[in-house]
């Protein structure tokens, strides 16, 4: 099938979503499991299975697999696909799936291939491996991931991919580069992107996520230029909790926001920030805790120490304590 034929490559103007569209679907909490690997070092499909599921019955409002909390670093081709496949299924329609790309440019495009062929409904478009481009050259990088692939496609501003507000008023131009995620946390700079994106294109669809690490600590930040949507690690782990708060967030209960963000995010970033790669390797270590066999990271990252998961294990009773409290309390007010 050509773009020209793909309904996410329509000729509606730019910002336009169809209904169909990736973009039109994005909603709620987004979340991104992790990939459990067995005894044997190898993904262990049936446990995946079993978070995706689990994470869609709990109210995820989408799956993206395969990403930097699903170790897209460190899985072979082959794993991607099973994975991406997996995640399909599981999510059976209910919420949309979207699967991490990478690399340079061919790699792009085969792991595009390959989660095309899986039934991803889209891509998160992450940095390319190693180089530190110009903004001409991550143009032209994502434009030729954008012309090889009927998905629709999410970029990431993170690490060595920073983008210019010019840069992505352009990328918005293409019809299936549907929004723009940033894991960089310059509020001055998103401003700009926002503000040129709206200029370029009154009236836009395009879509921005906050993709900080524990992003709940950012969100009313993120909230206060337009930036609604966000990535939730803690949802891997704590659903109660992170729902809570998304609850609370939309209901303007600024009190329980702020309980929660005292009591369980921000003592979870000090813990995260404790050792490098704890963004990844923190969380999957929550996900046994609750009773799912996901295994331990892969080189390069590494495991919390004993410590630390005491640490987080202590946490999670604690947000899942005031979670319930929020929860009664909603209750309470509802029987008034």
């Amino acid at each position: 099938m050509s773009s020209s034929d793909s309904p996410s490559a329509s000729s509606s103007p730019a910002g336009s979503a169809p209904a169909s569209s990736l973009a039109a679907r994005l909603d709620g909490l987004l979340f991104f499991p992790v990939t459990p690997y067995g005894p044997d070092g190898r993904v262990d499909e049936a446990v995946f299975r079993t978070h995706v599921r689990q994470g869609v019955e709990a109210g995820a409002g989408a799956v993206f697999a395969c990403c930097g909390t699903g170790e897209f670093h460190a899985l072979a081709p082959g794993e991607f696909r099973q994975c991406v496949g997996a995640a399909v299924e599981e999510a059976a329609g209910r919420v949309p799936v979207v699967a991490g790309v990478g690399y340079g440019p061919a790699l792009a495009a085969e792991f595009a291939r390959l989660a095309e062929d899986a039934g991803a409904d889209g891509l998160l478009a992450m940095p390319p491996y190693l180089i530190t481009p110009g903004q001409e050259g991550l143009l032209a990088h994502y434009r030729a991931l954008a012309a090889g692939t009927d998905l629709d496609i999410v970029v990431y501003q993170r690490d060595n991919a920073v983008f210019a507000p010019g840069t992505v008023a352009e990328l918005a131009r293409i019809p299936n580069v549907i929004g723009f995620k940033d894991g960089l946390g310059d509020l001055d700079l998103m401003q700009r992107i926002v503000s040129a994106v709206r200029t370029a294109h009154p009236g836009t669809g395009f879509r921005y996520f906050n993709g900080l690490p524990t992003a709940e600590l950012t969100v009313p930040a993120y909230r206060g230029i337009g930036v609604d949507l966000y990535s939730s690690a803690a949802f891997c782990f704590a659903p109660e909790v992170a729902l809570a708060f998304h609850r609370a967030l939309g209901a303007g209960d600024d009190a329980t926001v702020t309980r929660l963000l005292d009591g369980f995010f921000r003592p979870l970033v000090e813990l995260r920030n404790q050792r490098p790669g704890y963004a990844v390797s923190l969380v999957k270590a929550g996900v046994r805790l609750r009773g799912l066999a996901a295994g331990e990271v892969r080189p390069p990252l590494t495991e919390p120490t004993a410590a630390h998961v005491k640490e987080l294990s202590a946490l999670m009773e604690r947000g899942l304590a005031l979670a319930g409290d929020a929860a009664g309390a909603n209750g309470r007010a509802g029987d008034a």
